[in-house]
């Protein structure tokens, strides 16, 4: 029996690669003031990012609760009786928590696998999809998958502006301050399911450089995934540069959604990409953790904790 793959719109999967590979996606929720959205579902992305600019207020983001998850186990418990559930990870969101509690008040008894994927965006966006190829082969191939997918990750993004950092109180307004009148572009990465710093770009053009040369510089890559908020053809001139070094065809172009967008907002530009364990390796030229290397402590990034959501 064909095992069922669940995850949550912190993935950023399309919802047209979601309905090929047979993927449910959980959204998480957005509030503009008294006003809630279920992210991809009542708001779109234009009309998040329209109104994360235009709007008075912030907007803050919560987990879906346990009967959310609940009620996807139970509709698809119709037709499996295996559930692979992969969340962002519980080091930055209740989400995986929240979807724990649900498989814990399912109606009927199924067998269901709740993960933490220690990764967000298209990060977890390849772990689901790796899973969801290898549905039909059963649960023991498909955890098997995911074990080996998660270590291989990498995830590298820049950041176009601090405000909405600081506006999420991720960072303080003096720090916020000092990019500003800097204009240097933070890279962010993730590591063992938290946020770092992995340096600063003077230059917007340089971020992207960096995107690039972690695709250039990593061994044996399977699959990369390019994730932006608001700039499509910067996305495509990435993909197309990456292109000349490694196959398009497994090259995945994504939207930032609501969720991470409110932390995140326009302008960001993000690169996931999945080897083999065996292979795939640090940063280039990176030979001590990364919150160890950035030495502006004006952006100590471990405040970066999406724990609203």
């Amino acid at each position: 029996m064909t095992v069922k793959i669940v995850t949550d719109s912190t993935a950023d999967i399309s919802l047209q690669l979601a309905q090929k590979l047979d993927i449910a996606v959980v959204p998480v929720y957005v509030r503009f003031g008294d006003r809630v959205y279920r992210d991809r579902v009542d708001i779109s992305e234009d009309e998040f990012y329209h109104k994360l600019v235009e709007s008075p207020v912030h907007p803050t983001t919560s987990q879906p609760t346990p009967e959310d998850f609940a009620n996807v186990y139970n509709k698809l418990s119709r037709e499996t009786d295996e559930i692979v559930s992969i969340h962002v990870s519980s080091k930055v969101s209740g989400t995986y928590n929240s979807a724990l509690q649900g498989s814990q008040i399912v109606a009927t008894k199924r067998h269901i696998e709740v993960v933490d994927s220690f990764s967000t965006s298209m990060g977890l966006g390849l772990i689901a999809m790796a899973a969801a190829r290898l549905a039909g082969a059963g649960l023991h191939q498909v955890m098997e998958e995911i074990k080996q997918t998660i270590p291989s990750l990498r995830i590298l993004g820049v950041f176009d502006t601090l405000k909405y950092l600081l506006l999420g109180g991720r960072i303080s307004r003096a720090k916020a301050l000092l990019g500003s009148v800097l204009n240097v572009k933070p890279l962010i990465t993730m590591r063992d399911g938290e946020l770092f710093p992995a340096g600063l770009a003077r230059t917007r053009s340089k971020g992207i450089d960096r995107l690039y040369d972690l695709v250039r510089n990593a061994l044996n890559v399977q699959e990369v995934a390019i994730v932006h908020s608001t700039t499509p053809d910067e996305a495509s001139s990435l993909r197309e540069r990456i292109g000349s070094i490694f196959s398009k065809e497994r090259i995945h172009l994504a939207r930032l959604g609501p969720a991470l967008g409110v932390h995140a907002g326009p302008g960001t530009l993000i690169l996931a990409l999945r080897g083999k364990v065996s292979s795939i390796g640090q940063e280039a030229g990176e030979s001590e953790p990364l919150k160890k290397r950035f030495s502006l402590p004006t952006l100590h990034m471990p405040e970066l904790r999406f724990s609203r959501y």
